[in-house]
């Protein structure tokens, strides 16, 4: 496939990953404390999927890793705020038929195998194990964040939430500039200014 269209598919999934933080960060502004507005997990859905489907283009299995974890905790968010029960019907079973029915056809009818994966050429065995591990930090900020809302019974992103996301996503930067892959680096390089940002409103909102 054509370079230029699987970049544009990078980039749209990592702008639509951007816009829902930056609806998070400006809402969150306004009203002096950290907020979860309901377009933050629907963007999410749609991110995930485009992501996934990036990664496998580009052969890169550290970016395909996480995104049907958090996509289905973008689901159960979305429960949590009352949202989801909004949907109808339909829109409820495409969005859980569409994603498996995707991924299943990627996986087994998909030019790149699983061993093309973990085996690239082009991405050395350390460098893989970074961003594995990096991804895999990355993903667990969102378990950490469903188990904390489960507790709660209500969607929250905590403080834990945001320095994960800042650890990861320095790791993933770092990952992506020896992978010379520009959406990650315009992605996480933009995502740590609002994650930090976060954190600083959260601590305000503690202290007052």
């Amino acid at each position: 496939m054509n370079d230029w269209v699987v970049y544009g598919i990078g980039f749209l999934a990592q702008a639509l990953f951007s816009a829902r933080f930056i609806v998070q960060w400006f809402l969150s502004e306004k009203k002096k404390r950290i907020v979860t507005p309901s377009l933050f997990w629907y963007f999410g859905l749609g991110a995930a999927l485009l992501l996934f489907i990036y990664g496998y283009l580009r052969s890169d299995f550290a970016i395909m890793l996480g995104q049907v974890i958090t996509y289905f905790i973008y689901i159960r968010n979305l429960q949590l705020q009352g949202e989801w029960q909004k949907r109808s019907k339909l829109f409820q079973w495409l969005a859980f038929i569409i994603p498996v029915v995707s991924w299943s056809l990627i996986m087994l009818e998909g030019s790149t195998s699983w061993n093309e994966l973990f085996s690239s050429e082009e991405i050395p065995l350390w460098l893989l194990i970074v961003g594995i591990v990096s991804q895999i930090l990355f993903t667990l900020r969102f378990v950490y964040q469903w188990i904390y809302s489960e507790n709660r019974k209500d969607s929250h992103l905590p403080l834990g939430f945001w320095l994960m996301s800042v650890l990861g996503s320095s790791l993933i930067l770092f990952y992506a500039i020896f992978r010379k892959d520009p959406v990650l680096i315009f992605a996480h390089s933009f995502g740590l200014i609002l994650y930090l940002r976060n954190i600083y409103i959260l601590k305000n909102q503690k202290h007052a």
